[in-house]
């Protein structure tokens, strides 16, 4: 979702012409989205046909200029597999103070309280990227 999200919300900035991109560190590899998140999407007129699940590599670490997680374990589990990302590495909720906890599997609620909480957080990473 907040792949998606970002992506679109710079876009609209007109002012971004980068990359974003989502791995994640369990990541059920090549799985396409789950249908609650595919249908959140679809209400902000954005699809998710072509989304595939990647599982986060060194080499996408270093290719990165931020990496943004939901979760504090998520932030640990990729600084234990690049010590070199503690600098660019941080949480999406960072200007917010808090963490958005992951949805999978706790039923459409959860994924709905998920999507608030990635919208509500990502204009300070937009400021901060278009204006950097």
């Amino acid at each position: 979702m907040a792949e998606y999200l970002l992506r679109h919300v710079l876009t609209q900035s007109g002012a971004w012409h980068g990359v974003v991109f989502s791995a994640g560190v369990s990541a059920l590899v090549n799985q396409p989205a789950d249908s609650n998140i595919i249908d959140l999407m679809l209400d902000r007129g954005i699809t998710l046909d072509m989304h595939r699940a990647k599982q986060l590599t060194k080499q996408h670490l270093r290719q990165s200029d931020l990496v943004l997680v939901m979760e504090e374990h998520h932030k640990k589990s990729i600084l234990n597999l690049d010590p070199t990302a503690r600098g660019k590495t941080f949480l999406l909720g960072y200007w917010c103070n808090m963490e958005i906890l992951d949805p999978f599997r706790r039923g459409n609620s959860a994924y709905q309280n998920a999507i608030r909480s990635i919208e509500g957080c990502l204009n300070p990473w937009v400021d901060k990227i278009v204006n950097s």
